[in-house]
């Protein structure tokens, strides 16, 4: 389901975008072991070691995602496009 939130809005948007971005390459690279981890036979706990790290690194780009939202909504109350709490709590409670 698509969402009204914009993710960039301005420059200091840009940073927090390449933050993002490098938090789900982390989690690329990640899934790859994983991937690399159950294809070799490893064991139950490596296994789930990987899988933790991925689900983390994926959680915390999320939560990037919304942090940005949610100073929007602070900063431009009433802008345009503007998320709304309610939206952002929905995103939110939907990480977790």
């Amino acid at each position: 389901m698509a969402s009204k939130v914009p993710l960039l809005r301005s420059t200091t948007d840009i940073e927090a975008h390449k933050k993002i971005v490098n938090r789900l390459r982390r989690a690329q690279g990640q899934l790859g072991a994983l991937i690399t981890t159950v294809e070799s036979g490893a064991g139950c706990a490596d296994v789930i070691h990987q899988l933790s790290a991925v689900s983390k690194a994926l959680d915390r780009a999320g939560f990037l995602v919304i942090s940005g939202a949610m100073k929007e909504c602070l900063v431009n109350p009433g802008a345009e496009r503007s998320p709304q709490p309610d939206e952002i709590e929905k995103l939110f409670l939907s990480l977790s």
